[in-house]
């Protein structure tokens, strides 16, 4: 009796764009750092926030509000015309985010400019625009797809001419940095790869608040012991910074409620 027999299907342009990613990200050395970092002291006050950010969020800021200070780590190489590096003034974080599109789960990249300088709320209110207003009404979304129609070798040379020539259009088409996590699905990315000079990752967090956060770099531009310092330098920044913040939204949602009570 013959074997049934399969289909061919056809790549949607969501599939290409991730093939066109993994294409340049195998040529960049990176080599991830990992630090079991203590988050305990955010889990109450996230959860008593008015927006409830997100745990990306929350480590998207801390991220960027220390990439504000040390400025390689918004450094990236380039390679034509010559090999040389370049320094962007702000940081881009690029987050994956999956979405739905045409019946297929796709990955789609959520830019977000300068989020340190964002209050969570309002990276709240992003990460929603990005989540669920249609995928063709978002511009990189509708660029991904676009592109992810053409010809491979077209494809190809329109990544490689923003990644590699020009650093001001690769931080603002691609970012400084990723994020990535399966943290909230249980699960934790081993060694993500990416273009990017730096991508952040961290798993699911424990009963005790703990979490294995990694920092994924680009060895050609940055150094393994300056990323553990700049790891810890996250850890404190969640600890202080966005704890407080976290902290000081929920007595202005208590005194809201308690005016209409009154």
């Amino acid at each position: 009796m013959a074997e049934p027999r399969g289909r061919t299907i056809p790549l949607s342009s969501t599939r290409r764009f991730i093939l066109d990613l993994v294409h340049f990200a195998s040529k960049v050395p990176s080599v991830p750092v990992s630090r079991i970092m203590d988050v305990s002291t955010l889990t109450t006050a996230r959860t008593n926030h008015p927006s409830r950010p997100s745990w990306a969020l929350l480590f998207m800021k801390a991220y960027a509000r220390v990439a504000a200070d040390n400025p390689p780590l918004r450094r990236a190489l380039l390679s034509f015309p010559t090999t040389r590096l370049y320094e962007h003034s702000i940081n881009v974080c690029s987050l994956a985010i999956e979405r739905q599109y045409k019946g297929e789960d796709g990955i789609f990249v959520g830019l977000f400019r300068s989020p340190e300088t964002q209050t969570l709320n309002e990276l709240q209110a992003g990460l929603k625009f990005f989540k669920e207003t249609p995928v063709e009404e978002v511009g990189f979304f509708r660029q991904e797809l676009r592109i992810g129609r053409l010809p491979t070798l077209l494809r190809r040379f329109l990544w490689w001419s923003t990644l590699e020539i020009s650093g001001m259009k690769r931080a603002k088409r691609f970012g400084t940095f990723g994020l990535s996590s399966y943290g909230a699905l249980g699960a934790e990315q081993v060694h993500p790869i990416s273009p990017l000079t730096t991508t952040l990752t961290f798993g699911p967090i424990d009963a005790n608040g703990r979490v294995c956060v990694k920092l994924i770099y680009d060895h050609r531009v940055l150094d393994g012991a300056s990323i553990a310092r700049r790891l810890a330098d996250i850890e404190r920044v969640l600890q202080t910074e966005i704890l407080e913040e976290l902290r000081l939204a929920v007595p202005a949602r208590s005194a809201v409620f308690g005016m209409m009570h009154t």
